[in-house]
């Protein structure tokens, strides 16, 4: 349902009857329908789900809001410019099944084999058949029973069996370690992946900002510069302001209560403890209120080559604090980088972030190649750029919507548990975990698995390279050895039987 402004009354109606041109109003906490203009009023909107950018944008008169988004806090009005088919989301759907679309099938080893050695199989019998039949004295029956064997003993149970057996229980392995596998072909192409290419936000970060520093430009404590902001902070609805009250929940201080709360959008907030006026926000905010910054510049710009959103706390005569947060990366992501490494995969990392925060990420986690300020539809480009060679597979681990059209892309797409149902189900893998060490799990399993399924078809070929010719007859004259049907029965039903077993220890193998 979308709530539209019609002959100046409010009026809400199904989202397929919002037409261009309309004028749609947005409450705090609602999601935004369509595309469209901002027309009146100001907010913050939270475009992870979209652009993969952690902090919610602030957004004001003629800025562009997309379907989709959830709007954080204020009430505006916006102008219709896109809907059904025409929206950025629904471009994005049609990008994923585009992708989809172009995927090729693989081809199986074990078929190939299939489709030249039962014709074969068929042949050398009739050879048989027909060779102790008319050729030799031994006659008609010898003949029908030495052909029956050859049929009997190349029967291609076990090679049928060599590559499900070994699949099933891999993908078995890889649920005991959460590591959701949809298919066989996703485990069969997974130990041909070189390249990774890891989404930023709520992929190699938690997806939520932390308080990461708690800088005193005065004689004050950290914990008195923390209850402060905190106590500022408590009235805001910012998602940045949620991180801070956060912060001193954790470190248990004791809040002050707070009067005269003002939210100043695109600027910071201001609000009064007892008597005095503080001031929580950007320079802009600290210039309004014509406060010096020069104490605070050089601290400022580490913390933002650091990747960190970077927010002054100032009383009416001075700046008093550096309140830093950030969407930080999770405990295991720099792990998995190196895991993967270890297998010779070379790793990326995308996301709709500007430049500095990304490779500030970036070089936290390890990773040293980074895509950054990509937009959601050019997210499958870059995918596709790595996969020109055409020798490697391309990896793509990611969660939200965004990321969907380059999880469909890629050779092998990666969802994170945690993420939206769309990219979910656009994933060939799924991490239940959100543990990036799955990754080089889930490309270690496969290479255990393929190894087997190799395993499995030189078991299921050796009966046959050894049995089919005594079968045939071809010791007879020299040994006077010849397989009867039963025997060829009992090897053919062994072969199958050390192929299952062989699978079955696939479940021992430790990732």
């Amino acid at each position: 349902m979308a709530t539209v402004i019609r002959n100046k009354k409010e009026i809400q109606i199904p989202l397929d009857e919002v037409k261009e041109g309309d004028i749609v109003l947005v409450k705090p906490g609602e999601k935004i329908p369509v595309d469209g203009i901002i027309t009146e009023g100001t907010t913050s909107i939270d475009e992870s789900m979209i652009t993969g950018e952690s902090i919610p944008v602030e957004k004001t008169k003629k800025d562009q809001v997309i379907g989709g988004t959830i709007n954080k806090y204020g009430t505006f009005t916006f102008k219709v410019t896109n809907v059904g088919e025409n929206t950025t989301l629904a471009r994005i759907i049609k990008l994923i099944e585009d992708a989809q679309g172009r995927k090729a099938p693989i081809q199986r080893f074990a078929d190939v084999i299939s489709s030249y050695f039962v014709p074969v199989i068929v042949v050398i019998a009739f050879i048989t058949y027909a060779y102790w039949a008319f050729l030799s004295p031994m006659g008609g029956a010898f003949g029908i029973i030495a052909a029956v064997a050859v049929l009997v003993i190349a029967c291609p149970c076990a090679l049928g069996l060599a590559t499900p057996t070994a699949i099933m229980v891999g993908t078995g392995v890889g649920a005991k370690y959460g590591v959701l596998i949809k298919g066989g072909d996703a485990l069969e192409s997974a130990h041909k992946i070189k390249y990774v290419i890891f989404d930023k936000t709520g992929t190699i970060t938690k997806g939520e900002p932390t308080v990461t520093d708690i800088v005193p430009l005065k004689k004050i404590g950290k914990e008195q510069l923390l209850r402060i902001a905190a106590s500022v902070e408590k009235g805001s609805e910012h998602p940045l302001a949620d991180a801070i009250v956060a912060e001193a929940k954790k470190k248990k201080v004791a809040l002050s209560k707070y009067t005269q709360f003002q939210a100043i959008p695109g600027h910071g907030i201001k609000a009064k403890l007892g008597k005095e006026t503080y001031y929580l926000g950007n320079v802009k905010l600290m210039k309004k209120q014509h406060l010096s910054t020069q104490k605070a510049e050089q601290k400022l710009r580490e913390l933002e080559e650091q990747g960190k959103t970077a927010m002054l706390l100032a009383s009416k005569k001075e700046i008093i604090g550096i309140i830093a947060v950030a969407d930080v990366i999770k405990e295991t992501s720099r792990e998995a980088v190196q895991n993967l490494a270890k297998l010779g995969v070379h790793t990326y990392m995308i996301t709709g972030d500007n430049e500095r925060t990304a490779r500030a990420i970036a070089k936290q986690a390890g990773i040293r190649h980074v895509f950054a300020e990509v937009l959601p539809e050019d997210k499958a480009k870059y995918v596709k750029k790595l996969q020109q060679n055409g020798k490697y597979k391309v990896a793509m681990v990611g969660d939200g919507i965004n990321d969907s059209p380059a999880l469909a892309q890629a050779d092998i797409g990666i969802a994170m548990g945690s993420g939206t149902d769309v990219a979910m189900e656009t994933g060939n893998i799924v991490l239940m975990k959100n543990d990036l060490k799955d990754v080089p799990r889930a490309i270690m399993l496969s290479k255990k698995t393929m190894k087997t399924i190799k395993m499995n078809l030189f078991w299921a070929l050796i009966y046959n390279v050894l049995g089919v010719p005594i079968a045939a007859g071809v010791l007879y004259y020299q040994t006077g050895w010849l397989l009867s049907p039963i025997i060829a029965g009992g090897a053919m039903a062994l072969s199958s039987v050390s192929v299952v077993t062989n699978s079955l220890l696939l479940r021992k193998a430790k990732l």
